[in-house]
């Protein structure tokens, strides 16, 4: 049994070194080898284009606001969804929490001074910087306007914009997306601490082990499919024109081979983050810890299997299409695990309802409302029916933003204390986190509806029988808005007023609740030795801290 740490007076007395204050310059910054450091630096990145994405999304709602299209023309609006679309996906949803949290959390909670290529994780930065400055490029100087999936003969042969900026952007920023994904993978498997055995790895490892392997092995099929767009373009090589012998259908299937599995790259972590906050905030191990474990690496695995229900309306064969409604039902499996995992921990434990408990929770609502209706667009009769409407629009966001935001959100409130070493005012991270699910529900619900009456994507006029569910919409965007500002406001207004947060200030069981808050540049004073199952609560006089003094501890608030 270990004993907390006692340090002396003298000890106490002397200011820490932390990563924060370890240097203070810009180039100490951006040369840092700090596997912390490099996720702050994401962190900046990622809520820009987030920023970027959101004000397309504005603009988008705004214009939906009436039937006749009156805010912008059909070109503008092209360009806007398409925009929209390219910066969530590629520079914040696909990133975010790989790249801010895998990045400052992964090496410490498996016992790591750092991840196992510092001088490729700083690399890997700066190329998805230099990725997403070409795709800025291109949509400042006159845009795109092909749909985030720049589907041809429309973006090889017909569109006038600026498609080859655009997809070199997203191809650069892909092999930072491999890069991230192949240190993640070596870390996890060479530089554990003594004891960190497999099954004592938290959730959140087991989760980005998945997803790294998605990106490894997914990402190149995108980069491969965006240059022959590309080539095809510049030279007309004729892969996908039919009047050179090729197939337009085939960029579909090299598109979505890799962009199903992206989907995964993007709620896996989530879910990595939602088991973390669960077993925190309900005080009990994760149920059925090594089914949640291996359901993540199943998801990964069936995600490469699915990628032909997105073409249900497309050439590819009956046959074809049956097989692939079939594996699409069997991927649900793995993660309804997981959900009814989750709500066992949660079935008779001591639940508090602090604002990361309430974004995992909110996540565990929409991800159920995303996932039962991907059920609905597995069916072949019905996909065809409501494909290209707003019900996978509102399918979609439901999967994404309700899931990889909110455990984005969840994330940076569980883990802001460690981060910063600042607290941040609860009460208002409550209200934010409601003002959230509420303005998400009122934006994307109704349309469900407008998608099964028809209404269909990437239109800016409509019938005017469409109107108040747009009107609906548009509001809950707006309500929206304001519950993603309020963290923005509160979270930079702790940095500096925020009362000093201890090292553990939620009563957790991970090893980066072993250091203080913010940790120290090599993560702990000595290596941690693991002797305790992951999410093993013990009473706090037997947890150690295995790291230098921290501040003054803060109780834990209600």
């Amino acid at each position: 049994m270990s004993t907390a740490v006692i340090h002396t007076p003298a000890e106490a007395a002397k200011p820490r070194t932390t990563y924060l204050n370890a240097g203070y310059t810009l180039k100490s910054w951006l040369l840092t080898l700090d596997h912390k450091r490099i996720g702050i630096l994401y962190l900046l990145g990622v809520s820009f284009f987030f920023l970027i994405g959101g004000i397309y999304a504005t603009l988008i709602r705004l214009e939906l606001l009436t039937p006749q299209g009156d805010l912008v023309s059909a070109q503008t609006y092209n360009k806007l969804f398409t925009q929209h679309g390219i910066m969530m996906v590629f520079f914040f949803l696909i990133p975010s929490i790989p790249a801010v949290f895998g990045n400052f959390l992964l090496p410490i909670m498996i016992g790591a001074k750092d991840v196992a290529f510092p001088r490729l994780n700083l690399l890997s930065w700066y190329i998805y910087m230099t990725g997403a400055l070409f795709a800025s490029y291109a949509m400042f100087a006159g845009g795109v306007d092909t749909g985030w999936t720049f589907y041809p003969p429309y973006s090889t042969n017909y569109a006038n914009t600026y498609v080859i900026a655009t997809g070199l952007g997203i191809f650069i920023a892909g092999f930072s997306s491999i890069l991230t994904g192949l240190n993640f993978i070596v870390t996890i498997h060479t530089m554990r601490a003594p004891g960190m055995t497999w099954y004592r790895l938290p959730l959140f490892v087991w989760a980005h082990y998945a997803t790294s392997l998605i990106q490894v092995l997914g990402t190149p099929v995108l980069a491969i499919t965006l240059l022959l767009v590309a080539l095809e373009r510049t030279v007309g090589i004729g892969i996908f024109d039919p009047r050179l012998g090729g197939d337009p259908v085939l960029f579909q299937h090299l598109f979505w081979f890799y962009s199903h599995p992206a989907v995964y790259i993007m709620v896996l972590p989530a879910m990595g983050v939602v088991s973390e906050i669960i077993a925190t905030f309900s005080r009990k191990p994760i149920f059925g810890y090594k089914f949640v474990a291996f359901s993540s690496l199943a998801i990964a695995v069936f995600g490469f299997l699915v990628w032909g229900h997105h073409m249900f309306t497309s050439s590819q064969s009956v046959y074809a299409g049956m097989i692939f409604s079939l594996i699409s039902y069997a991927v649900a499996i793995p993660s309804a695990i997981k959900v009814f995992n989750w709500t066992a921990t949660m079935y008779r434990g001591s639940i508090s309802y602090d604002s990361p408990m309430l974004y995992a929770m909110g996540f565990i609502g929409l991800f159920l409302i995303g996932g039962l209706t991907g059920l609905f667009l597995a069916a072949l009769g019905l996909d065809v029916h409501v494909h290209d409407t707003y019900f996978v629009v509102a399918h979609f966001h439901y999967v994404m933003v309700g899931g990889s935001l909110l455990a984005y959100l969840g994330a940076m409130h569980y883990w802001w204390p460690k981060m910063t070493g600042r607290l941040y005012p609860e009460g208002w991270a409550r209200f934010a986190a409601l003002v959230v699910f509420v303005g998400f529900n009122l934006t994307f619900f109704p349309q469900f509806i407008l998608g099964y009456l028809g209404m269909p994507r990437r239109y800016h006029t409509y019938v005017p029988e469409f109107q108040l569910l747009h009107v609906l919409s548009t509001a809950g965007a707006s309500i929206l808005a304001v519950g993603l500002i309020l963290p923005a406001i509160y979270l930079l207004w702790s940095l500096k007023r925020g009362p000093i947060a201890p090292a553990d200030p939620w009563m957790a069981t991970g090893l980066e609740w072993r250091t203080s808050s913010p940790p120290p540049p090599e993560n702990f004073e000595r290596t941690p030795v693991v002797t305790w199952n992951a999410y093993e609560f013990r009473p706090q006089e037997e947890t150690e801290i295995i790291g230098p003094p921290s501040e003054p501890d803060v109780s834990k608030r209600n």
